[in-house]
């Protein structure tokens, strides 16, 4: 509030407040025992009505000042401080950003009925018996069971899922495949609680396992029927993330399985639907925008734990931190030590600033890497230059990346880029990994792999150069091989990758 308003309050208080002289004075003359009521003449008299009107005027002005204090109490309303003050202690908060991704829907109970279906076949097509995950990604995926939804402990509870038992060809494609979740007795309640969805209640059951029971066993008995338990050749398919107690009970419990999982069963995660990559691009564009947004709040002076908070709160507020979150701040010559954590460096006009930054949208991570600068930073030419040959690194990488090109390929391409320009043993890491369900998943473009790539695979394409003790660059972004066989930025909507150091 100015000075000129202030002055206006208190006026208007005042004039409510104050009243005009009597015109009687003899009848409204307060009576204090100081002053003689007999009315004095000639000179006397003077002195007497002057001595009068000072103790009124007195009286008013403390009635008066006590009437400001009052209202200004009553109305709970602080002075306003100077406006510089205001701004530096007013709360960062991120809050417009959460309409971005506000109308993105989860993935349908459909696309999870046509995941089960898809799985049943690829499960009959190799001879395999069953699908076994612990709570997880993969069982998130089949079946809405993820490791928040049930947190794994000694006590093991296992997603089963199991192809139609007909023989025909016919009539499997025509029938849904069969749900068991083996659970801990005194568990089951809390278990049914669980949201699975189905095309038919009555193809899940539950198989409960007491405390003095072997869980594997009981789950063994359960598939199979006693006429075929001495039968020691029930191929199953193990999750690759089970646990290894997990697997060894399996095993000795009568079901045979290899740790690797069909490739037809494990690219039925890797291969994203239309569903799954609207939630990606959602939130890989939120998270891009949250480190614009955050740039904007940043100042010299600043700590790299400071700057994680604030990218903590953005995707909060942004809605992407259900399952957690990935927020590292470097400075300078700290980010050439990759997912280094966050330390009190303060920041510099010379250095410039890397986030590494990843959310979560119903399940589906994010994971964007942006090195920039602040406008009033003063960055030295040579680490400028370095920026340019990580850019054009992502550049030739996204340009490279196709349907049935070989993954390392694509590793090639960034690498041939850095080390044209004199820092290739400062490429230390693999080009990408894949991302979804998980931050870090299959597959990847690195070295030595053959795989080639397929429509649906999504990657981060993530090139850097690190020398220690003076900088380090990463620019990160995920990319989709679209229907046409093209790669394409999942942030591609809101500006895709990195322009200069100044323009993330």
């Amino acid at each position: 509030m100015s000075d000129m308003n202030t002055k206006h309050q208190y006026s208007d208080v005042s004039e409510k407040l104050q009243w005009s002289p009597p015109t009687d004075t003899t009848s409204h003359t307060p009576t204090l025992p100081i002053f003689d009521e007999r009315v004095p003449s000639g000179r006397d008299e003077s002195l007497w009505k002057s001595a009068k009107w000072m103790l009124l005027t007195i009286c008013k002005a403390i009635v008066t000042t006590l009437g400001v204090i009052a209202f200004l109490h009553l109305s709970k309303k602080p002075m306003s401080l100077p406006s510089f003050a205001s701004s530096s202690t007013k709360p960062y908060s991120a809050h417009h950003l959460r309409s971005h991704c506000a109308n993105i829907p989860a993935i349908s109970n459909s696309e999870f009925q046509d995941r089960q279906a898809r799985l049943s076949e690829a499960l009959s097509s190799n001879a395999l018996s069953a699908y076994i995950a612990e709570p997880g990604p993969s069982a998130q995926y089949f079946a809405n069971i993820s490791s928040n939804a049930w947190h794994t402990s000694e006590r093991p509870l296992l997603l089963v899922i199991l192809p139609p038992s007909a023989s025909n060809h016919q009539a499997r494609e025509h029938s849904s495949p069969k749900i068991l979740l083996l659970t801990p007795k005194f568990e089951t309640t809390r278990a049914k609680q669980l949201i699975i969805p189905m095309t038919n209640a009555h193809d899940l059951d539950f198989v409960e396992w007491a405390e003095d029971e072997n869980p594997y066993q009981v789950l063994y008995d359960h598939i199979f029927s006693s006429s075929d338990r001495n039968v020691r050749s029930r191929k199953v398919a193990i999750d690759g993330q089970a646990r290894l107690f997990v697997a060894q009970g399996l095993s000795q419990a009568g079901f045979t399985s290899g740790r690797e999982v069909p490739d037809d069963v494990a690219r039925l995660r890797e291969r994203k639907s239309d569903a799954e990559l609207t939630i990606m691009r959602c939130v890989n564009e939120a998270t891009l925008l949250a480190i614009r947004d955050v740039r904007e709040h940043m100042h010299l002076g600043m700590k790299e734990s400071d700057a994680s908070r604030l990218m903590q709160r953005a995707l909060t507020d942004a809605g992407l931190a259900h399952q957690g979150l990935s927020t590292a701040a470097q400075f300078g010559d700290h980010a050439a030590l990759p997912h280094g954590g966050p330390t009190d460096k303060a920041l510099t006009e010379h250095d410039m600033i890397t986030f590494d930054v990843g959310g979560s949208l119903h399940g589906y991570w994010s994971d964007v890497t942006r090195t920039f600068a602040l406008p009033q930073s003063q960055i030295p030419s040579g680490h400028l230059q370095i920026w340019k040959v990580v850019q054009n690194a992502q550049s030739a990488a996204l340009t490279m990346a196709k349907a049935g090109v070989v993954a390392e390929d694509v590793d090639a391409a960034a690498r041939l880029v850095i080390e044209e320009a004199g820092y290739g043993e400062r490429f230390t890491h693999r080009l990408g990994h894949g991302i979804g369900l998980e931050m870090h998943e299959s597959p990847y473009l690195r070295g030595g792999y053959k795989r080639k790539i397929e429509t649906g695979n999504t990657f981060s394409n993530e090139p850097g150069i690190y020398v220690e003790g003076k900088v380090g660059v990463r620019l990160e972004d995920c990319m989709v091989i679209d229907k046409d066989g093209q790669a394409v930025l999942l942030t591609a909507e809101v500006g895709g990758a990195a322009r200069s150091p100044w323009m993330p």
